[in-house]
């Protein structure tokens, strides 16, 4: 294999219609390994040759073919994996006979009429994904969409997001089974903070639409209703392309520098990155503050955070490492995993000379 065999995986996940997150969730299901993962960076690029499984892979999910099925017919020759697809094709039949069923049942006896299916999700991972993100939210007066998580659905991703204003946190899912159709809206905060436990505890989750709210049909419990929130929820999209270019970028473990910040005993935290390491103090001069070993690249920088902002911005991160995208001491900076960078945070700064 030669580098021109290889592209980045944003180009790859142009070529073959699949999101970057489903992507590298399909390589954390075994399905889809990348063909060579920088060891510093964690960046993954593929190799030309995958595209066409990749494509494949991505057909086989518009069918609501799980994952094992997928594998099964990836990994089988022609006829086995013919045979296969027709086995899948009856049972999604006889699903869809037996809802067309149970909505008949259902309206005859005076229920909850079916609403729009827009996503269907593993229940723990997708408690787990509400819980890290509902941590940006914020209420207050005339902007109810800040206390809410907004939620995009289509047949490749389930993108979460919440803002505070001052930080904002995204994470995309792989849905379980594709939807019928895209979705997006902001439901109430609050709401789903309250259906997180019975959700975790169920193995699947129909995510459905109707109108002010989203119902989520659990496996073997009681269904719950959340209500949407009214007004327009900030552009993820438009404020991730209006960043600026990352000049230094600081892959450090998440541990170390959680309790660096609970030793912290200020309100706000200046974060000194060098060479080596990431320096958690004061901004005084006279004070050194906490080092932690962190591998750097670009130049030197200093930068200020509220507490409240940066703490849970890093808890919430997902795996040991943090990688932080820095643009300079007045600019948002970017928080994500440094191996599996399904969980973005934006977190703004503070003037330097804000007292501490």
């Amino acid at each position: 294999m030669t580098r021109s065999d290889l592209m980045p995986i944003g180009a790859f996940a142009r070529r073959t219609g699949l999101t970057s997150s489903a992507l590298r969730f399909y390589a954390d299901s075994g399905l889809l390994a990348p063909a060579e993962v920088d060891p510093l960076t964690g960046y993954r690029s593929y190799d030309t040759a995958q595209v066409e499984r990749a494509r494949t892979l991505r057909r086989l999910r518009e069918i609501a073919m799980p994952l094992a099925g997928v594998q099964a017919v990836l990994d089988a020759g022609a006829e086995e994996a013919a045979r296969l697809l027709d086995e899948h094709l009856a049972r999604i039949e006889e699903d869809a006979a037996a809802r067309r069923k149970a909505a008949v049942v259902r309206s005859a006896l005076g229920g909850d009429p079916p609403g729009l299916l827009i996503a269907t999700v593993k229940g723990p991972v997708l408690a787990d994904a509400v819980e890290q993100v509902l941590t940006a939210t914020a209420h207050e007066p005339g902007m109810a969409v800040l206390g809410g998580l907004h939620i995009e659905a289509s047949a490749e991703a389930v993108a979460l997001t919440a803002t505070d204003r001052y930080r904002l946190s995204t994470r995309t899912l792989a849905p379980a089974r594709p939807a019928e159709q895209t979705w997006s809206g902001t439901v109430d905060g609050d709401d789903l903070r309250a259906a997180a436990p019975e959700v975790r505890r169920s193995p699947l989750v129909r995510v459905e639409a109707v109108p002010q709210g989203i119902w989520l049909r659990l496996t073997g419990r009681k269904d719950r209703h959340c209500r949407t929130l009214p007004g327009e929820f900030p552009d993820r999209r438009q404020l991730f392309a209006s960043l600026g270019e990352v000049t230094t970028r600081a892959t450090v473990a998440k541990e170390p520098l959680l309790r660096a910040l609970e030793e912290h005993p200020g309100d706000h935290v200046t974060l000194r990155v060098s060479a080596h390491e990431v320096t958690v103090g004061p901004s005084a001069d006279d004070h050194p503050g906490i080092p932690v070993a962190a591998t750097v690249r670009g130049g030197p920088l200093e930068i200020r955070f509220g507490i409240t902002t940066l703490y849970p911005a890093l808890s919430t991160a997902i795996g040991p490492d943090v990688m932080l995208d820095l643009r300079g001491h007045d600019q948002p900076v970017t928080l994500r995993s440094a191996d599996r960078g399904d969980l973005t945070t934006l977190a703004m700064p503070v003037a330097l000379d804000h007292p501490a």
